[in-house]
């Protein structure tokens, strides 16, 4: 148990120690807000692409073709944590239509990019990649457009022009088109080499401390702000109901082995920031959304290790 745990403290360690870095220097004013939005947009914007790009052309696909059980698994607890949050939000805390939306959709929107890649890649290596960068690559395109149908329904209908935007936003997103680079390259046989292999490892490797350290930043631009109560309960649908469900489904679905422990631990993420940023949008829930983002990140520490634990991680 000790050698366990001891085991994932330097998996977990390194991934938490650099979000606190990014919050210390933010907090003490040694890296300003224009420093944050410019990292987290080198992020998001290039070295995260690359990197999926890299990993994916590299990579070695299942032999079996896709596991289906894997997209079960997770998207039946995604939804379910949608739903309940939905309900909680409007039954418990007497919110609207809109609100309970954004309540829903923070509670099974995971972090992806600023905890889910660094964590998952720490804890399973190469292995774990395949699975993680596909689920990403489904993962921000369905949970996008469900939210969005139930917002802008609630709101006007949903209009052509609200579909053509969402539309622009899913086809020019920076983390799709490193997916979908790094599939054609894969169709295609395609293996980056030379001075252009060189490039691409070194912005790839750029890619997770950068991203940890963009994290630390934004939660000090999204503290804590009230709310408590909703986001304690969109906190713990995202990091114990959401993997609960997950966990339980990969045990009866068929899959490999590292795929099912990948799908549990990218449910365990915390609320992402896109939930912030869609209530920024609508104008509703953001202070729930804002508060379960930070208190999420932070109980994810100790949440994080349980599930590595139940999962054997070491």
């Amino acid at each position: 148990m000790l050698a366990q745990l001891g085991a994932i403290a330097l998996v977990v360690a390194p991934v938490f120690g650099l979000i606190g870095l990014g919050f210390v220097a933010s907090l003490s004013g040694h890296l300003r807000e224009r420093a944050a939005e410019g990292l987290s947009e080198y992020v998001f914007g290039l070295a995260v692409p690359v990197l999926i790009f890299k990993t994916l052309a590299e990579a070695q696909l299942p032999q079996e073709g896709q596991p289906w059980g894997y997209w079960i698994a997770y998207f039946t607890g995604a939804f379910l944590v949608f739903a309940l949050g939905m309900l909680a939000a409007k039954r418990l805390f007497g919110r609207g239509h809109l609100e309970s939306v954004i309540q829903g959709f923070t509670s099974g929107q995971a972090n992806t990019v600023f905890v889910g890649v660094p964590l998952i890649l720490q804890a399973f290596g190469p292995e774990g990649a395949v699975p993680l960068f596909l689920l990403i690559a489904i993962h921000l395109p369905i949970m996008m457009v469900l939210a969005t149908v139930l917002a802008e329904g609630a709101a006007a209908g949903m209009s052509l022009a609200s579909l053509r935007k969402l539309g622009r936003m899913l086809a020019f997103n920076p983390i799709l088109l490193g997916i979908y680079a790094g599939g054609i390259a894969k169709l295609a046989g395609y293996v980056p080499g030379g001075v252009l292999k060189q490039t691409l490892d070194m912005l790839a490797a750029s890619a997770v401390p950068c991203a940890l350290v963009s994290l630390g930043l934004a939660l000090h631009r999204y503290p804590i702000r009230g709310d408590i109560g909703p986001a304690i309960l969109i906190s713990t649908l995202k990091l114990a109901i959401h993997p609960a469900i997950v966990y339980a489904l990969t045990r009866m679905l068929p899959m490999p082995p590292v795929w099912a422990d990948v799908a549990v631990v990218f449910a365990a993420m915390p609320c992402g920031i896109n939930a912030y940023l869609l209530a920024q949008r609508y104008k509703a829930g953001v202070t729930a959304a804002a508060s379960a983002v930070s208190l999420s990140t932070a109980a994810s520490l100790f949440t994080v290790t349980i599930w590595f634990l139940i999962l054997g991680v070491s």
